[in-house]
């Protein structure tokens, strides 16, 4: 990858949404804004969460697009919202929504840094109790290399 996958820009640290379907338009709209995908990214996340939940457990959601729509991505990227009141993502409740738009298959090798990162509790406490978009982006700078 050329290109960091997460920059400061794409880091939220005070998510707003309150259901699902807000956290994942949030979500994608951080990556719409950043020039990795375009509108009809949403959508796709949308229905690939009808199919299977994205939840991955540790208070993590890990929202993206269905194989149909490769062609809405255009660069690989992440976006990252923290939410203080947990969404109810099927039941269970999430306190980081991590968008992913991953161009070939660059998609797997960043799943597989976030996952290495929310898979130490001690790692996924520091990211609660950050202190704004700085903290967090330090937390999760590994992604990029």
């Amino acid at each position: 990858m050329t290109d960091s996958v997460l920059q400061k820009s794409q880091i939220k640290a005070e998510g707003t949404a309150t259901t699902k379907l807000e956290a994942m338009r949030e979500a994608s709209e951080i990556l719409l804004e950043a020039g990795s995908v375009t509108a009809d990214y949403l959508p796709a996340m949308i229905e690939r969460e009808k199919s299977v939940s994205t939840y991955m457990g540790n208070f993590l959601a890990i929202p993206h697009g269905t194989n149909e729509a490769k062609n809405a991505i255009l660069k690989s990227a992440l976006s990252f919202v923290r939410y203080t009141t947990p969404i109810d993502w099927d039941g269970n409740p999430v306190h980081f929504v991590v968008g992913i738009a991953g161009i070939e298959n660059e998609h797997l090798d960043i799943l597989s840094k976030i996952a290495i990162i929310f898979s130490d509790d001690d790692q996924v406490q520091a990211l609660r109790d950050a202190d704004g978009v700085d903290e967090i982006f330090t937390q999760l700078e590994e992604v990029n290399e």
